[in-house]
């Protein structure tokens, strides 16, 4: 994907997509113009209609800034702000028109409503060569699955459609079954496996596999607690994917050189390029140099105790000379420190004796430095040269191969117990331990219970977080019991119905069909 989304044609043809399917009304002359009917003619133009979806999960809303993680990462027991912000979310002050979601609702629909559109147009088209179309339509399915999996998971039953829609109908749409939606788009996926490519090279890096799809049915199960079907789709990713797990963790998480920030262990990212389709979610876990270090107004010394002078003469503070030190390694803390993990997450003290994933997951002291916080290192990046504040080249890891393995081993004791479980998940523990430390003698009570950590530990400010807790019924008992910083308290707010956000409010003003099958709106009314 590195050079296909510079192509800014890309937006234009989804925004006269959009016209057209909403006002097909109009009387204007379009034969100058880009059509549906006069634009798939070759694979060039289905690929640069693809592209253009891709395009839309760079938005700030879903994957570029805080749209998904805001849902996914915080108001949990993982990630919390390090200052009073993003409070109506993190304390769960959400309500119609607060913090609801509806840009992230907006773009998903784009995105719903662009591969609805280009699958119409591209499936059985046959002015494409097979390879390039089967291509096109496995993609198109996988990205459509995934906006529905963003929408029912956040919002349970949503408006649904599998064909294009007239203004007025669209307009009118109300909600369908969460389950019913859920259903179609894994047998959307069972295609989408069967159309897509193993592998990619080059600048298609980054574009959806059938193991990626494999990965995006295999969750479907696992929420709807459709045991064997979720471990048979984990299995043919072990047995028959080329993904391997990496034996280092830190380097799953290595974003250092930007020609090499795809390895074998990921399984479908969002790729951003610096210069091209950044993003600033780094920023989000990078520190500000205004909080570090701790005592950062005190007077620098060295490691002898001396004064650090500055060239002038006077003495340098400690976050000058902390600074200085990043610099001479061309690093430097211009980010916003706005999701840093939680204090029980921070304290390695409850972590596995020997978990060798503390230090490459969280870091409290630097250079030498104490900090004022502790941070996510594993979603840090403080390189000067490639990885700039608001220009960052840095992937969001959506499916990884660690994960899998771990929903294999979930769904194989909620079958049969722990007994075959054990060897999925120690794979995963094999390198997270030295000396090795794998599972045995569990109870499936007790292997499911310790699941609950180890998913946590392993995968900790990946997006996963909350909504294990919800599909495991225990958010509310982990958001109350979990130690947060003095600005917070969700604990103290939280109630059952935050386990889904509200129709946004601006939604349901343009449809009040919204509100048909449930006018208490998910609880909030």
């Amino acid at each position: 994907m590195k050079n296909i989304l510079k192509n800014k044609v890309v937006l234009v043809l989804l925004g006269l997509f959009a016209l057209i399917s909403c006002d097909d009304f109009l009387q204007e002359d379009l034969r100058d113009a880009i059509t549906p009917g006069n634009f798939f003619n070759n694979d060039k133009e289905a690929e640069l209609a693809v592209n253009g979806i891709y395009r839309i999960y760079h938005n700030n809303n879903l994957y570029a800034q805080r749209g998904l993680d805001d849902y996914y990462t915080h108001g949990a027991d993982v990630v919390g702000p390090n200052r009073n912000v993003n409070g109506s979310i993190h304390n769960y002050l959400i309500a119609e028109g607060v913090a609801d979601g509806n840009g992230v609702w907006s773009q998903l629909y784009e995105v719903v409503n662009g591969t609805t559109e280009f699958l119409a147009n591209i499936d059985g088209n046959e002015k494409l060569t097979e390879a390039n179309r089967d291509q096109a339509v496995g993609e198109l399915l996988f990205l459509r699955a995934l906006a529905f999996y963003h929408l029912t998971n956040l919002w349970g039953d949503v408006p649904y459609f599998r064909e294009m829609l007239n203004p007025i109908e669209a307009g009118e749409l109300g909600r369908y079954d969460k389950d019913l939606i859920r259903t179609d788009m894994k047998v959307d996926l069972e295609r989408a496996v069967s159309l897509l490519p193993s592998t990619y090279s080059g600048s298609d890096l980054g574009r959806a596999t059938k193991w990626a799809a494999y990965a995006l049915k295999a969750k479907f199960h696992l929420f709807d607690k459709e045991w064997l079907l979720a471990k048979n789709a984990c299995d043919e990713i072990i047995n028959n994917s080329p993904h391997t797990l990496l034996p280092n963790y830190a380097d799953v998480f290595n974003q250092l050189d930007p020609a090499n920030s795809i390895n074998n262990e990921h399984i479908f990212i969002i790729d951003f390029k610096s210069d091209e389709v950044t993003t600033t979610r780094t920023d989000d876990y990078n520190p500000r140099i205004r909080d570090e270090p701790s005592n950062r107004n005190d007077d620098a010394v060295d490691e002898f105790g001396a004064p650090v002078l500055k060239a002038n003469g006077t003495q340098m503070k400690r976050w000058e000379y902390f600074q200085s030190v990043m610099l001479e390694q061309e690093e430097d803390m211009q980010g916003y420190g706005w999701s840093v993990p939680l204090p029980e997450l921070a304290d390695k003290n409850n972590w596995q004796d020997g978990d060798l994933r503390y230090d490459a997951t969280v870091v409290t002291e630097y250079l030498g430095f104490e900090l004022a916080f502790p941070y996510f290192r594993k979603n840090w990046n403080l390189d000067q040269v490639n990885s700039l504040r608001g220009n960052h080249h840095e992937n969001y890891i959506v499916f990884r191969l660690a994960d899998i393995y771990l929903m294999a081993a979930e769904a194989e004791n909620e079958l049969n117990g722990p007994g075959t479980a054990y060897s999925y998940v120690n794979e995963v523990r094999k390198r997270a331990f030295e000396p090795d430390q794998p599972w045995s003698g569990m109870s499936q009570t007790s292997f499911r219970e310790a699941m609950y950590d180890e998913r946590k530990f392993e995968l900790s400010a990946e997006g996963h977080r909350k909504m294990d807790l919800v599909r495991w019924g225990i958010l509310l008992d982990v958001v109350k019991s979990t130690e947060h910083r003095n600005w917070n308290n969700p604990g103290a707010n939280i109630q059952p119905y935050h386990v889904l956000l509200p129709i946004p409010q601006a939604q349901i003003i343009l449809n009040a069909n919204l509100l048909t099958s449930d006018p208490t709106n998910n609880g909030y009314r």
